[in-house]
């Protein structure tokens, strides 16, 4: 027998697009392989051991969210002041990105908040996919108020004949200090990440793609594309002085709203994925199979479909066979003492079990 991968798509999703990844075993047809990322389970003290858990809390998300945030506003404000006073593009762009940061780590607290509450009746699934959409407005937010803006002030500067005097000290001076307080944003964000990573083994930037976490995966980016911004002012500053030519500080503007653009789409995407359903990676399927099949009450399963519904939030789906030989009323309660069972570990936002078929053969791990 060899394992075989179907597609189960959801209504009004079309394309490539799919909630998860159904396993089922055939025995005409070879094992294929699922898409990345990661997962968790638990069930009794047996599965605890054999299910992994996702690392990094909410917690440190949060107050990761919260320097970001800190940094990021006092920037904006010590960068408007700088391009009133200078008159310069490149640091008008940057104060527009540096407000797009502020009010977008503002989103992403939303996020982490409206993420957060219990499932009830009408959401038995939670409210965790509230994360994606709050991350996917702040990322519109970075595109419409950092990168557009920033691009439009530098293409109106390009056309625009100036002969202002321009202090560079200043715009120096602001620069170094964006610098450095990005720096200690960035430091946290990439503290946090290469954390996790490690304890999954697994390279900082792979993780922080595959991480469920939309609020960790923001930040990150977006704190190294201030920094990136930062050099890239900095570059258009210093043409602009070395040259006497303004136009080096409006493409300064523009490179730095281009930036923000790669950064703003990307992370736009990343949660539309989210949001669509995010299947796991063959590994952690493989682990998540094994913790069930070590639960005492699970003989077998010959079905098993795992989803993302929040950051380390997970639907699962299973058809197993129960041990012993019971009559159908004593296997239904005990079928809903398995899902509550399952439900225990906080990763676990709903559980559907339902009994396996005698004919389909088992999933191995």
């Amino acid at each position: 027998m060899t394992q075989h991968v179907t597609q189960r798509m959801v209504p009004g999703v079309t394309g490539t697009s799919r909630v998860g990844y159904d396993w089922r075993v055939s025995h005409h047809h070879p094992a294929d392989a699922p898409p990345p990322t990661d997962a968790d389970l638990h069930t009794n003290e047996a599965v605890d051991e054999a299910m992994p858990t996702e690392p990094g809390g909410k917690k440190e998300s949060a107050f990761t969210v919260l320097v970001a945030l800190v940094a990021n506003g006092l920037l904006a404000a010590a960068k408007t002041v700088a391009a009133f006073l200078t008159g310069s593009a490149s640091m008008a762009a940057e104060a527009a990105h540096s407000w797009a940061d502020t009010g977008n780590e503002v989103f992403l607290l939303i996020a982490e908040k409206r993420g957060e509450r219990p499932r009830d009746a009408e959401h038995p699934r939670g409210y965790g996919r509230a994360t994606y959409v709050w991350s996917l407005v702040a990322a519109f937010g970075l595109f419409s108020a950092g990168a557009v803006v920033s691009i439009w002030h530098g293409v109106t500067s390009l056309l625009a004949e100036s002969s202002e005097e321009v202090s560079y000290t200043v715009n120096y001076v602001v620069l170094g200090v964006a610098f450095v307080l990005e720096g200690v944003s960035f430091f946290q964000a990439t503290r946090q990440v290469k954390g996790d990573a490690r304890r999954w083994g697994v390279h900082p930037l792979r993780y922080v793609n595959r991480t469920s976490s939309p609020t960790l995966r923001a930040v990150f980016f977006e704190d190294f594309a201030a920094l990136l911004g930062l050099v890239l002012a900095g570059i258009g500053i210093l043409l602009h002085q070395l040259t006497g030519q303004a136009l080096w500080d409006a493409v300064g503007s523009i490179a730095v709203g281009v930036l923000l653009a790669f950064v703003a789409v990307y992370l736009m995407r990343r949660n539309m994925q989210y949001l669509l359903g995010q299947g796991i990676g063959t590994d952690m399927w493989q682990r998540v199979l094994a913790a069930l099949l070590a639960h005492d009450e699970i003989d077998r399963i010959t079905y098993l479909h795992v989803e993302y519904v929040g950051p380390q939030k997970l639907f699962v789906v299973a058809a197993v066979d129960l041990t012993g030989d019971d009559a159908e009323p004593d296997l239904a309660r005990r079928l809903r003492a398995l899902e509550t069972d399952v439900e225990r570990n906080d990763l676990i936002e709903d559980a559907v079990l339902t009994l396996a078929l005698p004919e389909e053969p088992a999933l191995t791990p």
